[in-house]
């Protein structure tokens, strides 16, 4: 262990602990502390404490000339304890450094995490703390090396309306996969092999999304259960890559295995964009342990309840809500959004329940002061920025009304597409508009369709296997009697709950995923695929996982040999809509007549089956049959070189009836003549039709075919 012989003042900032190749400065903010100690942790356990004598706005800081990478460390705050003021000071706990960058061991749920007497159940509202010391029993801190050589690496910097993102979780997508060696499996390492690369690469994917990976808690409610939180929504460390998730264990190994992970990405032209949680942290609420922020400094990083200071205001169903009122609340989210962008080179960012982040008050703020900073950030306002639009805080579903600079998750496409394929009545109106970018949703904030995310399955929900098999979750696993999870799904089992052997039954399964699968390939926006989608993954009708690490969520590789013909006509939609810019327009259609050569034609038409123009009594027919002609000349926006972009145009022809249902392939000033290029009937989505104009054609039930204008 380190014996500190000399201390320098250092400096307040940067926040954290920095090594600078010589020694580490370690900085920690805290507006109610009365002293702060560090903690310099042996191998052996034993704890080498240094007065943080030097404060600077609130901010202790101290240089170590001494300390270098591998070095365990935490923090002990001295102060009031008042949980009637919000304050909980209590120095029995070694706390872990908000700005940590690696951690090291894991937390013994004992008595010793907890800032109150478990078995007298006083919840935590006052009383004095039993001040049992966590040291032991908690997780440490480590100092890590910040030198990596990234060589030439370069952020692929995908325009949007040219990204396909893949959703994905780190152990989940590699965790069973045959061609990544057995250390590697379920790691960053396992996740950036060439056989995970070239799938991705084969499915068109430009950008890569993680779900959490910033190093988070695993419930002690879960653990009893012999479950554990296997999303990660349960951060504790916004600077740290949960270190559970690399092969190289040793002190600070999984910032280089990440960094490395994130360089393959980039050598293969794709993007990295994490889902972060800023919204609430690991601690909980007044019944949580005391790891970092709540022995810090309480009421600076929380919201508490106005009136009784001893709760915690909770707009994320999770027991707290982050302080974004507070300065170093936000410059702490700041700070961290930079690290990662400047340090580990991501992507990008996908913010959870992003409405708890607008919250000034109670009420959702567009204009917030977190917002405010993003906007005017030359670092942070030029990657990715990706909100979930919603908290379950009143008034917390936002989807259309996040700033300009943001893209968002919509909700309402995925709804509507379930719904259209299921056979809902009156979705027709409202599937037109999800088609071609949500206009109603995005064009009044001056963006563009790209800022829809649209997808129809995510981490959180049914599968899309599951999405076609199952009316009703089956999360039994959960330990929570099947309460837990949302009851509303719309989805649709096609005739029998769960597994079947019923041929028929199967090929309508099939179909629907391929309907799901060419609908957001062809849609005007921003396409998302949640992991395993592509090959038919399962979850069993569960459709909460949080709390599965195991194969109930966990990617079935053997899928690509039982489900080859959708692996295929995945492939086959994701390259149609990389090779043809019509179905990914930089701007919203304005269905206006445009000029082509000797005609007059529209960017795009709206058409019955029967080929010519849907009336209103059409739209409101309940009718689930539409043909919309994609004008691939009337394309207004230019190219990056400022050239301008076209394309073939297209007939989609969508047929959410129960029965086929014969087409007219649309002539006059349209074509005169249309070749098939995906039929989701088909199982590999290949055709050999070709039809003149004017020519009646049949789409199957459930069905959709692209037709593509030859002549």
């Amino acid at each position: 262990m380190t014996v500190v012989s000399s201390v320098w003042p250092g400096t307040a900032y940067p926040l954290g602990a920095t090594y600078d190749g010589a020694g580490t400065n370690f900085s920690l903010f805290s507006e109610v502390a009365e002293k702060v100690e560090l903690c310099l942790i042996g191998k052996d356990g034993s704890e080498e404490r240094v007065n943080l004598d030097e404060v600077d706005g609130y901010v202790w800081h101290a240089y170590l000339p001494a300390v270098t990478p591998g070095q365990r460390y935490g923090f002990r705050v001295h102060g009031p304890w008042d949980p009637a003021a919000g304050l909980r000071c209590d120095d029995s706990k070694l706390l872990l450094d908000p700005y940590g960058k690696s951690f090291h061991g894991d937390f013994e749920f004992t008595q010793a995490l907890f800032s109150y007497d478990l078995e007298a159940e006083d919840l935590a509202t006052g009383g004095t703390p039993p001040r049992v010391d966590s040291l032991g029993h908690t997780m440490t801190s480590v100092v890590i090396n910040p030198f990596f050589n990234w060589g030439s690496d370069r952020a692929p910097n995908t325009p949007y309306h040219e990204t396909v993102i893949y959703e994905a979780h780190v152990k989940g997508m590699t965790q069973t996969h045959p061609g990544i060696p057995e250390d590697q499996r379920g790691t960053y390492a396992g996740l950036s092999h060439p056989v995970i690369i070239e799938h991705l690469k084969s499915l068109n994917v430009t950008a890569i999304e993680l779900m959490p990976v910033h190093q988070f808690m695993h419930d002690h409610r879960l653990l009893e259960l012999g479950l554990r939180n296997y999303w990660g929504y349960n951060t504790f460390g916004f600077f740290a890559p949960h270190h559970q998730y690399a092969s190289n264990q040793s002190a600070g190994g999984a910032v280089a295995e990440f960094k490395n992970m994130v360089r393959s990405f980039h050598a293969a032209g794709i993007e990295v964009i994490l889902d972060v949680v800023y919204n609430h942290t690991a601690e909980g609420n007044h019944l949580g342990p005391t790891v970092n922020f709540r022995g810090i400094d309480n009421a600076g990083y929380y919201r508490l309840l106005d009136g009784d200071q001893r709760l915690y205001k909770d707009f994320t169903g999770t027991g707290n809500s982050l302080n974004v009122r507070h300065p170093h609340s936000l410059q702490l989210i700041m700070d961290s959004l930079r690290y990662w962008v400047l340090d580990m080179h991501v992507d990008g960012f996908r913010f959870d329940l992003a409405s708890t982040l607008a919250r000034e008050f109670y009420d959702v703020d567009r204009l917030s002061a977190f917002f405010d900073l993003v906007q005017q950030d030359p670092v942070i306002s030029q990657v990715k920025l990706i909100a979930e639009p919603w908290d379950i805080g009143e008034g917390g579903y936002q989807v259309g009304n996040f700033p300009g600079l943001w893209t968002e998750w919509n909700g309402q496409y995925r709804d509507t597409v379930r719904d259209y394929w299921r056979g809902e009545p009156a979705t027709l109106n409202e599937f037109a508009s999800r088609l071609t970018g949500s206009s109603d949703l995005y064009e009044a904030t001056g963006r563009r369709p790209s800022a829809s995310i649209n997808f129809v399955t995510a981490h959180d929900g049914f599968t899309l296997a599951d999405l076609v098999s199952y009316n009703e979750k089956h999360n039994e696993a959960n330990g929570e009697d099947n309460r837990d999870g949302e009851s509303h799904n719309r989805s649709w089992n096609c005739g029998v709950e769960g597994p079947t052997d019923d041929p028929a039954i199967l090929e309508l399964r099939a179909k629907q995923m391929r309907n799901v699968l060419a609908t957001l390939m062809v849609s005007q926006g921003t396409p998302m695929i949640s992991h395993g989608d592509e090959i038919g993954r399962t979850q069993g009708g569960n459709n909460n996982v949080y709390c599965q690490d195991s194969e109930i969520a966990w990617m079935d590789w053997s899928l690509c040999e039982t489900n080859a013909d959708l692996m295929t006509f995945a492939r086959t939609v994701t390259t149609l809509r990389k090779n043809h810019p019509v179905f990914r327009r930089r701007r919203f259609f304005d269905g206006k007549l445009i000029r082509s050569g000797d005609e007059e034609i529209r960017d795009i038409a709206w058409l019955t089956a029967a080929g010519v123009p849907m009336t209103p009594a059409d739209w409101n027919s309940g009718f689930q049959c539409v043909a919309v002609f994609l004008n691939g000349e009337a394309i207004p926006a230019p190219n990056a070189r400022g050239e301008r972009v076209v394309d073939d145009s297209f007939l989609l022809c969508f047929n959410a009836h129960e029965d086929p249902v014969e087409f007219v392939a649309a002539e006059g000033d349209y074509a005169a003549e249309w070749t098939a290029e995906v039929d989701s009937a088909r199982p590999t989505g290949t055709s050999d039709l070709v039809v003149k104009a004017g020519e009646m054609f049949t789409v199957a039930a459930r069905s959709i075919i692209a037709l593509r204008k030859t002549a």
